[in-house]
């Protein structure tokens, strides 16, 4: 199978072999990773493993707290404003995608909502550039990356220059590219595209973003909360956490973060190349915002798409039908997917197009 799908996405092979071991026997102890204790010594060392690998992929001074908190990134579009934003004050947001228009949308909940940008007219198809951010902000919220449209931030200096502390919802390209990630306050990603399976949620915060609102949080809810307590104020998502450690480390061992992207740039290049080479597929975003983690692309003749994803079905080309909304075709390349996978499904587009042509 060559695995293109968004989310829950292809994880490496080494990664679910030993998972699936441990499933079985973990560590040889005799027991599951899915029936161990979360307070003994057993998980305590897992978690404290996928801690230091996210402070270590990520360059990270002990500024930052790393916390694995249940529930997917949604959660965080009511958890962020919940503990950073009063009632009374102000956050900007950028609205260039389903996900960060749903982030605002929960924000308003808990104080003033300053949409400072938006590309829902064009259906997201482009980032946009002209923009200010009140310097009174409490914070300014992002989507790195676009996975249902693909379009991705390329540049963040207008977010630097602002001085407005940054939240960025990183979930389809955490781990994906080198960034100096010590610029982010708050920094949130499911886990299921680029760093393990779902019903895992990471949160990389700066210390002095806590205590930040006058408002009673729920306990359960408070960033302070899990610091204190280590991630484990109730029990984690044990397995999530496992196969996310299990992630960072095959990140690690393959060179990191900056192999990651060199890899990455050569998978979004050739499939872009492709596209644009082909008159039969054309691509959906502004060349200059293409994401190189989700490729949406669609048809000359949009009477041709479902023979070509019959065409993919038959190919074992899996996940590579689009959003619904945005239709045609979308080839997700995350850190997983090997570079075989691009060049397998080029080919087969390139057949396809000297049919039709």
């Amino acid at each position: 199978m060559h695995n293109f799908n968004a989310g829950p996405s292809i994880l490496p092979p080494s990664v679910k072999e030993e998972a699936g071991r441990a499933v079985l026997n973990f560590r040889e102890t005799g027991l599951s990773i899915l029936e161990i204790g979360h307070r003994t010594e057993l998980f305590e060392s897992v978690m404290e493993e996928a801690r230091a690998l996210v402070k270590e992929l990520m360059n990270l001074s002990n500024d930052f707290e790393v916390l694995f908190l249940h529930g997917g990134a949604t959660t965080q579009f009511m958890q962020v404003p919940m503990n950073l934003l009063n009632p009374a004050e102000t956050a900007a947001y950028t609205d260039t995608g389903v996900w960060g228009k749903k982030a605002y949308q929960e924000a308003k909940d808990y104080g003033n909502v300053d949409v400072v940008c938006s590309s829902a007219e064009a259906n997201y198809t482009y980032l946009p550039k002209e923009f200010e951010i009140d310097p009174t902000s409490k914070y300014v919220h992002i989507t790195s990356n676009n996975t249902i449209f693909g379009t991705q931030w390329q540049d963040f200096e207008k977010f630097y220059r602002s001085g407005v502390p940054i939240v960025a919802d990183m979930s389809s390209d955490i781990f994906s590219r080198q960034l100096d990630f010590n610029r982010f306050s708050l920094i949130y990603a499911g886990a299921q595209k680029n760093m393990g399976a779902a019903g895992v949620n990471l949160v990389v915060l700066r210390k002095n973003m806590v205590d930040q609102v006058t408002r009673k949080i729920p306990t359960i809810l408070n960033y302070k909360n899990h610091i204190e307590n280590g991630s484990m104020l109730n029990t984690p998502p044990v397995f999530a956490i496992y196969v996310a450690m299990l992630t960072l480390r095959w990140i690690r061992d393959s060179g990191g973060i900056a192999a990651m992207e060199t890899q990455n740039n050569a998978k979004a290049k050739l499939l872009y190349d492709t596209i644009d080479a082909l008159p039969v597929f054309k691509p959906t975003v502004a060349k200059e915002d293409r994401s190189k983690m989700n490729v949406c692309f669609v048809m000359e003749n949009a009477a041709w798409e479902k023979e070509f994803l019959d065409i993919c079905q038959g190919a074992n080309i899996y996940g590579i039908k689009g959003h619904r909304s945005v239709g045609g075709f979308r080839a997700s390349l995350y850190n997983a997917l090997p570079f075989s996978s691009v060049v397998y499904l080029t080919e087969l587009m390139k057949d396809f197009a000297s049919k039709k042509q």
